[in-house]
């Protein structure tokens, strides 16, 4: 039994990078074998300025008559770091060490195939974290935590956590055929959220899980408990918690620090959110609208339609538009270009509203129907819907980021569902200037559609760039940012390796004038309250060399070689590294250094420390505001929030996007604010 268990991960390998699961166990559909059954799923969040903490919680149940070897999915959050895995199998304990990925899997199998108690967490591309667990004593029971750290960024006024189990969707239903998947909670399922921050919040908000939660505030206006609980059920929806901050919020500057020692090097989050007096925009402009019809559209067709519809009704008469639907191949759905005038209008809304999903994904096709028939003397925007899973046609992420810069639009992309290609929606979106937004079916669309409002209505700044002066910092992105949104948070990551005085700079141009935005703080000699910003700080840096590779710019085996170095050093689960778990006495067995367990015992002290002081507000701008401006007040009650009638008032929702700007106009990106030394 053991040979063929063996067989079945090795297909498993081949087999799970085809498919889309959500949460869930899997067996091979023709082994005769029962699922391993989720006898309790409990997660539990903290939020506390800026980032998210998710811990959760499962306990198998082997229902078969033998010893297995367990197989989980988990959809991949968007930017999670996956840091910490542990395991109990009967009565042994087992933790995780990140090694290099092919490393990691021969240990794990090395240990599996000795009949040792042994577990592999690795990362499938964007899609999902996939754990193996073996072994799970017949009739026996295993318990798995895993935790995972993500940045949360405030978009006009509200932040957004989701946790994914939905599944995503796949266009290859025969994937789908070979596994018999349980995705069923037999005992208790509970989500507890923790909310800490240092502004103040209006409201907060479950969608779909409103009868099941209870919502506590506690004494400081920023912090919230909130608790969701149920008695068994599947795991195929996503939980979606939405807070709001205060209207009329200053404009700031945000600055966290990791420092463990004077002679070591220091970690930062900085955070900008601009309050600035964008105007409104009232010219007419062209949008095309670009929607994916294919197969793994399927189960997030009902959000597509819904939200495209009402951005079509708000339209206005001075803009014009056309619709490209696309699978295998693209389609005018609306050819010419339309004056949005009622009739048009309700016309393409008919046919928006009787597509069906169906074929395979040819992306690109999709895109270059979109820009074809331009007219050069009118602002273009491509308004994308997808959830960017092509295969079919031109696939390569070069090949859409060189598409896009030989064109003058801006693509503004809404990806729908988990396990949603966000790396090619970053490559078109940053070629062309635009921003993407990620929604699930457990969204509040309306809300999701508000939240754009302030963006598509209102002028941005231009050609953006951030610097640093006074400090070294080094080790994150270029300083040239491009474009920057009305309700738009910035959130940098950074090294530096001395304490001082700094200044920090945004410049950028607005309505045609230069405009210059500055503060001064001090980075710290020490300071040891948030160590996690180590491991974010290093994701950070795997999804901006990942970025550059996939745009064709970095070579792909030098990206890999720099993304496995920071996997291991700062112990975080990527494509090139992979969690083993193992035993105390076989990492010592095998020597293999226990970094993560360093790691973790410095950020339960620090989080040990946070749980039981008031939320820190980390603004370095008190005394001389970075802003003049008050941000903008999102308004009818705090944009995501507001009633349907809201709607109402948003005129154009998505539609209006940019309009009056010439869209994408390219200027060469400015000298790098810090260097790429990692």
């Amino acid at each position: 039994m053991k040979i063929m268990i063996h067989v079945c991960l090795g297909v498993a390998a081949a087999v799970m990078s085809l498919s889309a699961f959500g949460a869930g166990t899997l067996v091979p559909a023709q082994s005769g074998l029962q699922p391993m059954q989720i006898t309790d799923h409990a997660v539990e969040v903290v939020i506390n300025n800026g980032f998210a903490k998710t811990t959760v919680t499962q306990t198998f149940h082997n229902p078969n008559g033998q010893d297995l070897e367990a197989l989980y999915a988990f959809p991949l959050p968007k930017s999670g770091s996956l840091s910490e895995v542990t395991a109990t199998l009967g009565e042994k304990v087992i933790n995780g060490e990140v090694l290099p990925k092919d490393k990691a899997k021969a240990v794990y199998e090395e240990e599996r195939d000795s009949g040792n108690e042994a577990g592999l967490a690795s990362q499938d591309s964007y899609k999902r974290f996939e754990f193996a667990l073996s072994p799970v004593r017949a009739h026996g029971t295993a318990l798995i935590t895993f935790v995972y750290y993500q940045p949360l960024a405030i978009d006009t006024g509200v932040g957004r956590y989701v946790y994914p189990l939905e599944e995503g969707g796949t266009d290859d239903p025969a994937a789908m055929s070979f596994w018999t998947r349980n995705e069923t909670v037999a005992g208790r399922i509970t989500v507890d959220v923790e909310l800490k921050s240092a502004w103040p919040v209006t409201d907060v908000r479950t969608p779909g899980f409103e009868g099941l939660s209870t919502i506590k505030q506690l004494e400081h206006d920023g912090h919230y408990q909130i608790h969701m609980e149920r008695d068994g059920g599947v795991l195929n929806k996503d939980f979606v918690f939405y807070y709001r901050l205060a209207d009329n919020l200053p404009g700031r500057v945000e600055v966290i620090p990791y420092k463990p020692a004077s002679d070591k090097p220091g970690t930062f989050m900085l955070v900008v959110t601009p309050g600035l007096d964008l105007k409104p925009l009232d010219n007419g402009a062209d949008y095309v609208f670009v929607l994916d019809t294919s197969g793994s559209m399927a189960g997030k067709l009902h959000a597509l339609t819904e939200g495209v519809t009402k951005v079509l009704g708000k339209m206005r008469p001075q803009d014009r538009f056309r619709i490209v639907t696309f699978e295998s191949r693209a389609h005018l759905l609306v050819g010419s270009w339309q004056a949005a005038t009622a009739e048009n209008v309700q016309r393409a809304i008919g046919k928006v509203q009787v597509l069906q999903a169906s074929g395979s994904t040819n992306l690109h096709d999709g895109l270059r129907g979109a820009l074809s028939n331009l007219d050069g003397d009118r602002a273009t925007s491509i308004i994308l819907v997808t959830d960017g899973v092509t295969n079919t046609g031109v696939i390569a992420p070069r090949a859409f980021h060189k598409l896009m810069k030989e064109h003058d639009v801006r693509v503004f992309g809404f990806l729908m569902g988990n396990s949603s290609n966000w790396p090619l929606m970053r490559v078109i979106c940053d070629a062309s200037g635009g921003f993407y937004a990620s929604v699930s079916n457990n969204d509040d669309i309306l809300g999701r559609i508000l939240q754009a409002k302030g963006k598509v209505l209102h002028e941005c700044l231009h050609d953006a760039s951030l610097r640093i002066r006074g400090v070294k910092a080094y080790g994150t992105t270029d300083g040239y940012i491009g474009k920057v949104y009305r309700g738009q948070q910035l959130v940098f990551f950074g090294r530096y390796d001395k304490g001082g005085d700094a200044t920090v700079e945004l410049k950028a141009r607005l309505t045609g004038d230069d405009k210059v935005y500055s503060t001064t703080f001090t980075f710290p000699t020490v300071d040891t309250d948030n160590p996690e910003l180590e491991r974010l700080w290093a994701l950070h840096r795997v999804e901006a060399l990942e970025l550059r590779r996939d745009a064709g710019l970095e070579d792909a085996s030098e990206v890999e070689a720099a993304v496995r170095d920071l996997g291991v050093n700062y112990q975080i689960v990527t494509n090139e590294t992979s969690m083993v778990m193992l035993t105390g006495d076989a990492f010592a067995r095998r020597g293999i250094q226990r970094r993560n367990q360093e790691r973790i015992a410095r950020e339960h002290k620090a989080q040990a420390v946070r749980s039981s002081q008031p939320v820190k507000n980390y603004r370095v701008d008190k005394t001389k505001s970075a802003f003049r401006h008050s941000a903008p007040s999102i308004g009818n009650g705090g944009g995501a929030f507001g009633p349907v009638s809201g709607l109402i008032s948003v005129c154009l929702g998505l539609a209006g996007i940019m309009g009056g700007h010439r869209a994408g106009r390219r200027s060469q990106h400015g000298r790098a604010a810090f260097s790429r030394r990692s």
